[in-house]
């Protein structure tokens, strides 16, 4: 079934309310590596380690593209530089505004307009060979207090609504792909949503958006979008006929909006069908704001299902010819509405906080077809420093770290290069034969959590020099 969403918060959120181009070549490879300090005699040595995951060998774009499909994602305007801009721009083909086009972002104040953040994130997406998708222009929520709070006839709410719609639309005309012309119109039972404009204007108001935002922009594309209608069930039925009814009077509407906010094991069975009937009506259908959100902390098995999910949903668009775009809603969990939203779940977006791809990634990727050179998902390493030190002897100490990685058990080796003896070691049973040493974890401190660390110590005899040796994890 889908998931149970509520609707959402009035503060703002980077997360709903969401041509021929030249590629960008392959996503580079963006490596981690752990530091580790360790004093003044010290010597680092890693043994398990490499790289943290990174991209599918194809940009999500090209694979999507290869399939007839725009793979889009939202955006937050102020975050597009450095690696955040990097990602957003190299592997999707389509933005969407998380709220920067919202009524209450771009007229906070009657008359009054703040174009910035909007500007900025079309002039991304045309210096990066993008879409972009508007966001949104009739909504319940996330609408300016002079808007909530007036007292308006219906005569003064339509031309506000109407007005609205010829600024917006009309400032970006040419420049936005698909308009989410109308938001959430419905209940979970299927009745329109008494919002301000259901109340003040009647069910109509849909028909009067889209007909105004075509009038604005003939050439975009315009949808209605709503959440908790990816299957088939009341709510997705009483937008399908919405949709039905709107093509037969002659209104002008191009596709339908999924949002798909999922909670992990949760993809409706009936996805795929829902998007065929919906293309069956003679429009285009898009995945418009997925994420697939999980009880934290998660884990590998929860990852794991959040994987299948994602490759699931992009499977089913996949699988229709209409269903034209993949968006998923913020790319990365730092750029996530969903643990403000849902307290105790998060972890919802294809990318982790550091931007390093999750197993959600490689959902999206295979199931358009993509592969991935597989490598190391962490590392351990450990690290050996000299605490102490006098004529005849010294304290040595190791330290055994995990990132994205974990042991159960651990095990040391190195050779001493200049007749180091060790007569004494504490935290790990330690055994030498002329150069060669070899420590292994006592009972009590084998497992080093992701994140985590654990040491151990010695005293050893030397005579003339003490270097370092190389260490070896393993």
């Amino acid at each position: 079934m889908s998931s149970s969403r509520t609707s959402p918060p009035a503060s703002p959120r980077t997360s709903p309310g969401p041509s021929p181009r030249i590629s960008p070549g392959p996503f580079p490879l963006r490596t981690r590596l752990a530091t580790l300090v360790t004093g003044a005699a010290a010597a680092a040595a890693l043994l398990v380690a490499a790289p943290l995951s990174h991209a599918a060998d194809t940009p999500l774009r090209d694979l999507g593209a290869a399939k007839g499909k725009v793979v889009g994602t939202a955006v937050t305007g102020s975050k597009l530089t450095g690696v955040y801009g990097d990602i957003a721009g190299a592997q999707f083909s389509s933005l969407t505004p998380g709220n920067a086009m919202k009524w209450g972002s771009v007229e906070p104040t009657q008359g009054v307009f703040n174009w910035a953040e909007a500007d900025q994130i079309v002039a991304f997406a045309q210096a990066h060979d993008q879409q972009v998708r508007g966001h949104t222009l009739v909504w319940h929520s996330q609408n300016p207090n002079w808007l909530t709070n007036g007292s308006w006839t219906s005569a003064q709410l339509g031309a506000l609504l109407q007005n609205h719609i010829d600024t917006e639309v009309g400032r970006y005309k040419g420049r936005i792909a698909a308009w989410d012309v109308v938001n959430e119109p419905f209940d979970e039972d299927g009745t329109y949503r008494p919002t301000l404009w259901y109340n003040g204007l009647g069910a109509d108001y849909i028909a009067t958006a889209l007909t105004r935002a075509r009038a604005a922009d003939p050439a975009a594309k315009l949808y209605v979008n709503d959440y908790n209608v990816e299957g088939v069930n009341a709510k997705s039925t009483a937008l399908y006929n919405l949709v039905k009814s709107l093509k037969e009077r002659g209104v002008p509407i191009d596709g339908v909006g999924l949002q798909a906010h999922l909670i992990v094991g949760q993809v409706p069975s009936t996805f795929q069908q829902n998007i065929q009937r919906f293309a069956d009506l003679g429009v285009d259908v898009a995945i418009t704001e997925l994420d697939i959100r999980m009880n934290l902390p998660s884990d590998s098995a929860k990852l794991a299902q959040q994987k299948a999910d994602y490759k699931a949903v992009t499977a089913a668009c996949a699988a229709v010819t209409r269903c034209v775009n993949l968006t998923v809603w913020g790319f990365t969990d730092s750029d996530s509405w969903v643990e403000s939203t849902f307290p105790g779940q998060g972890a919802a977006t294809p990318y982790d906080a550091n931007y390093a791809p999750k197993p959600a990634y490689y959902g999206i990727s295979e199931a358009l077809g993509g592969t991935t050179t597989p490598t190391p998902t962490g590392k351990c390493t450990a690290a050996y420093s000299v605490g102490s030190q006098w004529n005849t002897g010294f304290t040595g100490n190791v330290t055994i770290s995990c990132s994205g990685a974990s042991l159960s058990s651990w095990k040391v080796t190195w050779s001493y290069g200049a007749g180091q003896q060790i007569t004494q070691s504490w935290n790990a049973v330690c055994t030498q034969s002329g150069a060669a040493v070899s420590c292994a974890n006592a009972s009590y401190n084998g497992t080093v959590p992701d994140g985590g660390s654990v040491s151990f110590g010695f005293n050893a005899n030397w005579s003339g020099s003490n270097p370092a040796p190389t260490v070896t994890l393993g």
